[in-house]
């Protein structure tokens, strides 16, 4: 799922420190960034699921070959992405696995292992939480849409509240490894802690583009 990246519309919790206009070139680097490490991923087909309706060129001009464009439905977050996961179904697929963009590129051994959990149950939903209590993943092989109705989102008990909203619906699921998104400026220092081969092969753009504002291992938010 992704967001053209316009000034003022994205990544607003990075301003301040970031003006509007730097922060959706950060939004921007990102994008470029996962796009490139997604394409080389040949464990599944690639879908970008584009918000505003009229951001399928700017995203096309950004991921590129390699993905098929469709748009986000209306609603919250929750519908957006229940709409998602039946757009997928209804066009034959069982294994489904859905991102965010705003995170940084995502190793390749969490698809792997989201993807093994949904082939080898008959039921099963995935969920890889962020450290900032929500989650950069969700997947699942059958159809749940009642997994996120009326959920709320942009709090720090997002993954526990779904959590229990599985085990209220007795939906077996299973947890990934923990990640983590760039929302605020403290993200970035998690940046520097990530093995340096990880920052050159996944990151290189938006690491170049955080430097150019001032941002590095030295610097304090």
């Amino acid at each position: 799922m992704a967001k053209a990246p316009a000034a003022g519309t994205v990544k607003t919790r990075l301003t301040p420190p970031l003006t509007p206009a730097q922060a959706a070139e950060v939004c921007r680097a990102l994008l470029l960034d996962q796009f490139d490490h997604l394409r080389n991923f040949a464990g599944a087909e690639r879908y970008v699921f584009y918000t505003p309706v009229d951001g399928e060129n700017v995203l096309r001009e950004l991921a590129g070959a390699g993905y098929l464009y469709l748009p986000q439905s209306d609603g919250d977050l929750g519908a957006r992405m229940a709409q998602v996961f039946a757009d997928l179904r209804h066009l034959g697929h069982r294994n489904i696995v859905l991102i965010g963009s705003d995170l940084p590129a995502l190793p390749w051994a969490i698809l792997d292992e989201a993807l093994s959990q949904l082939a080898k149950a008959d039921r099963r939903v995935v969920l890889g939480p962020s450290r900032d209590g929500g989650y950069y993943l969700v997947g699942m092989n059958r159809p749940a849409p009642e997994l996120f109705a009326n959920m709320t989102s942009s709090h720090d008990r997002v993954f526990a509240d779904t959590i229990a909203r599985l085990d209220a619906l007795s939906l077996p699921y299973s947890v990934l490894p923990t990640w983590f998104d760039l929302d605020v400026a403290e993200d970035f220092q998690r940046l520097w802690q990530l093995p340096k081969s990880d920052l050159l092969a996944g990151l290189s753009r938006t690491i170049a583009c955080l430097e150019k504002f001032g941002f590095s291992p030295a610097s304090k938010v």
